[in-house]
């Protein structure tokens, strides 16, 4: 059976904290565009060749897809590497068609409609987004679970998602890069695992209420996007950030990152999805061991 398309509600905010009726809200916050990717637009190769990378990204609010102006789009562009086979995208957080049509035909080497087994782990996939990319990220990586398909890395960035409370077996690291300082909005500081014997959770805290962090300019933002949402605008456009997530993505893309085993695939199915149990994740890859404080920058 397919799974089921985010409802219609898709742009409901789980980090907005407020009495106003949040639909209404959520685009006032977190921005206004109007422009759309298409599959035809993206550069990723497909099939992909055998052993590649490929990296998805989400951008936040309803920010263009190729917006040079933000972190999202700048890190793609900055990972692209098609000489070693290391390919990047970017795409609208509305756009999880696109993402997963990407995902079928760079799989699919013999281009009959269906992945085998092999087609499955022929690349490496990273997903990652910003603000409410963030769910959509978490979603994709749901469908891929779906498909049998496993992600070596999925990395939340001040993600306030309605998707992004759990996080699939078939991610083999989860990392949330988030603020706590919005009055409003706050990133996702605590996804669960629904398998912590396969996947890894890693949690990073950045300060925006001190220097470096406060001193970050918002200059040239609409005001709009600066209403409520002051720490999450200036995570937008924390060097410190982006960095964390270029190192993060290339050494996924470099099989560098920490010693988690791998998440097998699994036969396409439908499994576990948004809104059920989970296993509760701790802030440690053992769970021998007490949660950890996430790092605060």
């Amino acid at each position: 059976m397919r799974e089921k398309l985010p409802p219609p509600d898709w742009f409901l905010v789980r980090g907005i904290r407020s009495s106003v009726p949040v639909p209404l809200l959520s685009a006032a916050l977190l921005g206004i565009g109007c422009a759309t990717v298409e599959l035809e637009d993206l550069s990723t190769p497909r099939p992909v060749p055998q052993g590649s990378c490929v990296t998805v990204g989400f951008l936040g609010g309803l920010d263009a897809w190729d917006d040079r102006s933000k972190g999202a789009r700048h890190l793609a562009l900055d990972l692209r590497d098609p000489a070693s086979a290391r390919y990047a995208e970017t795409l609208e957080n509305r756009r999880l068609d696109v993402a997963t049509e990407l995902v079928r035909r760079s799989l699919d080497a013999d281009r009959d409609g269906s992945l085998s087994p092999q087609e499955r782990v022929r690349a490496r996939w990273v997903i990652y987004g910003q603000s409410l990319g963030g769910g959509s990220a978490a979603w994709l990586a749901w469908r891929l679970a779906a498909l049998g398909v496993p992600v070596e890395l999925l990395l939340l960035v001040d993600s306030v998602g309605r998707w992004d409370e759990s996080i699939p077996g078939n991610v083999r690291i989860a990392v949330a890069l988030f603020q706590d300082d919005g009055w409003v909005i706050r990133g996702e500081s605590s996804p669960e695992l629904v398998d912590p014997e396969r996947t890894g959770l890693f949690l990073e805290e950045f300060d925006y209420d001190r220097p470096p962090g406060s001193s970050i300019s918002l200059r040239g933002l609409p005001w709009w996007k600066l209403a409520f949402r002051i720490a999450h605008g200036r995570m937008d456009r924390d060097s410190r950030v982006w960095e964390r997530a270029r190192s993060l993505v290339r050494g996924a893309c470099a099989d560098a990152l920490p010693g988690v085993r791998t998440a097998d695939p699994s036969p396409p199915g439908d499994g576990f999805r948004p809104g059920g149990s989970a296993a509760t994740s701790s802030r440690s890859r053992s769970r021998s061991r007490p949660p950890a404080r996430p790092r605060r920058r």
